[in-house]
């Protein structure tokens, strides 16, 4: 069974800085691509950032780009989002999730957790 399990959410001021951590089990991590996404209120679950398997390459929504870094730990099963100046518009439920294959698109991930809420106050 597969479980992907997101920590490290919670409240911080504007300009402040988070880092998300999403443990995996009961897949072949190596094997897979992962990716963090967040879902505002009343708006569509969007992509974040994703890292290759190997951990090697790195690819950014824009309106992170320069913020956010995403890594990887194969030994421990693990990928990290640091997120730094964060902004109120950062404020969302972020969410990790696994692919099989090399996508940014949300559809082709198939492994999801269950989410961690993030709050950036002005």
């Amino acid at each position: 069974q597969v479980q992907l399990v997101e920590s490290g959410g919670g409240l911080v001021q504007a300009g402040g800085s988070l880092r998300l951590s999403c443990a995996a089990s009961g897949l072949t991590f190596g094997s897979y691509t992962m990716g963090w996404f967040r879902q505002a209120p009343g708006k569509e679950r969007e992509y974040v950032a994703a890292i290759t398997r190997s951990g090697v390459s790195a690819f950014y929504a824009d309106s992170v780009k320069g913020r956010f870094t995403i890594s990887r730990d194969n030994a421990k099963n693990t990928v990290l989002l640091q997120m730094n100046s964060l902004k109120p518009e950062d404020t969302a439920v972020y969410y990790c999730a696994a692919t099989q294959s090399l996508s940014l698109r949300l559809e082709n991930y198939g492994y999801w957790g269950q989410g961690t809420q993030v709050t950036v106050s002005s």
